[in-house]
């Protein structure tokens, strides 16, 4: 799969205020989590992976303490996942993923998104397939042969694995992520992930280059102005 992660998906923190909005996509995506699959990350490795990701991102303590909170009420916003496809400016593919209490608010901001881009929304399917769905675990090593072998003593599909500058990187299917994450905590113990994410990796990549540049930076920056978007992939090689 190569580096194809690095290019998983544009930073929403770009100036003080968008941090704001990164505070707000990682409580609504931990809220969530929290209240479909329990709120003890010990038991949730989803959770605990979003947790640690969320103060590795500076999200305070207070944010994520009281989404957890809200998720043991058991009441509050109803929220539930949608995704969108489509291609964008330099007809490159893009997955967005939202979480949203409106479905009918979320598609019509998004397909505004990409009218005035000049970009086509698709179908559910129409790019997804040129997409590997992978859980992403990165953690600091050097031994990727004891680390493979615990993964398929573990019965872990592994779909790649990396071993560069001193950093081990795990690829495989996103159904294997819980099962992934405990062989490695099985064998490593207490492992600091320096990537520990769910995403979507494009198989192939879209040279975007020209008068499309600023109309895909623009394309991006307004899907990321939109509070239902949690994260955009994108096979945009932007020139």
């Amino acid at each position: 799969m190569g580096r194809a992660y690095q290019n998983r998906k544009e930073s929403m923190a770009k100036t003080a205020d968008a941090k704001t909005k990164v505070y707000s996509k990682y409580a609504r995506e931990i809220y969530v989590c929290a209240k479909s699959s329990g709120v003890d990350p010990t038991g949730n490795l989803t959770l605990r992976g979003l947790i640690e990701r969320a103060k590795k991102d500076q999200v305070p303590g207070h944010v994520i303490d009281k989404a957890i909170d809200k998720a043991k009420g058991g009441g509050g916003e109803d929220f539930a996942v949608a995704r969108y496809e489509g291609f964008g400016p330099g007809n490159c593919m893009v997955i967005v993923d939202c979480l949203t209490d409106n479905p009918n608010r979320t598609i019509s901001d998004v397909r505004n998104c990409f009218t005035k881009t000049k970009s086509k929304l698709g179908t559910g399917g129409s790019v997804s397939h040129m997409f590997d769905h992978c859980a992403i675990l990165a953690f600091a090593g050097d031994d990727e042969d004891a680390v493979l072998e615990a993964l398929m003593m573990a019965d872990v599909d592994v779909s790649d694995i990396e071993n560069e500058g001193g950093t081990i990187t795990v690829f495989t299917p996103h159904t294997e992520y819980a099962k992934a994450k405990q062989a490695l905590a099985d064998l490593l113990g207490d492992v600091d992930f320096a990537v520990d994410e769910i995403q979507f990796l494009p198989q192939i990549m879209t040279e975007v280059s020209g008068e499309d540049v600023p109309m895909f930076e623009k394309f991006i920056d307004m899907l990321n102005d939109l509070e239902d978007v949690q994260n955009i992939y994108h096979n945009a090689e932007v020139a």
